[in-house]
């Protein structure tokens, strides 16, 4: 089996499931940290024919992250595209199943299972709302059906703009401060938010600054990601 994953986190899931199948991968695929394949350029744009050349078995996608017009040259040139949908964290493990026994995987790595049972866990002792930006320049959010959103409020936070029309809708500045959360969520991707580019747009609320890959990947960093994010929330309430 050869592979070429134009997801992050899938990457790494079948990086770390099934060593030696991945032939290719995108630039931004920084996980593992020792992944060395070919890479195929931008999840956005894709080099279609340095896919081709390497002769895949099949291409892993996704619906949100990559764009259907790439997808569809690697179908015409005759390549298998597996695409998944994501948008809550159930449907996370299940398409990461879906994907591994695409790639070969006989069983369910062990990884797979002990992220279920974390999160199967979770009893929240409150619950919080928050804005949760992901760009700015114009100011991004959350918005309804995400798995960010999903994995934020199986954590007890409830992001404002949940019931929006958009998933990722833009929203003025003053707009987002009006709405008045308990915090403001910052993640580091995919807009890069630190201690100095982020929270001084939202003086007086509290900000948690929070990984982005645990926030918005669906592999093995699924296992950790309740205990990370939860430290980075109580963090922001210091």
């Amino acid at each position: 089996m050869r592979a070429v994953s134009l997801v992050p986190s899938l990457t790494e899931a079948v990086a770390v499931s099934l060593p030696g199948v991945l032939a290719g991968a995108t630039d931004w695929c920084s996980h593992p940290p020792d992944l060395d394949v070919i890479r195929v350029g931008g999840t956005k744009n894709p080099a279609t024919d340095r896919i081709a050349a390497l002769a895949p078995d099949l291409v892993i996608a996704n619906e949100e992250e990559n764009r259907e017009p790439d997808l569809a040259a690697l179908r015409d040139a005759g390549i298998e595209v597996l695409v998944t949908e994501v948008r809550d964290v159930p449907q996370a493990f299940r398409e990461l199943a879906r994907v591994l026994e695409a790639c070969g995987a006989r069983s369910r790595p062990r990884w797979l299972d002990e992220a279920e049972e974390v999160w199967g866990a979770l009893e929240p002792d409150r619950r919080r709302t928050a804005v949760v930006p992901v760009w700015r320049r114009p100011w991004m959010v959350l918005g309804r059906d995400t798995f960010a959103g999903d994995v934020l409020s199986r954590l007890g936070v409830d992001h404002r703009y949940a019931a929006h029309q958009d998933r990722y809708p833009k929203v003025a500045l003053d707009e987002l401060r009006a709405a008045a959360p308990d915090l403001v969520v910052l993640p580091d991707e995919p807009y890069r938010f630190t201690a100095e580019d982020g929270p001084e747009a939202f003086p007086g609320l509290p900000c948690a600054l929070v990984s982005g890959r645990h926030l918005t990947w669906y592999g093995p960093s699924l296992a950790e990601a309740p205990q990370v994010l939860a430290g980075a929330l109580r963090a922001a309430h210091r």
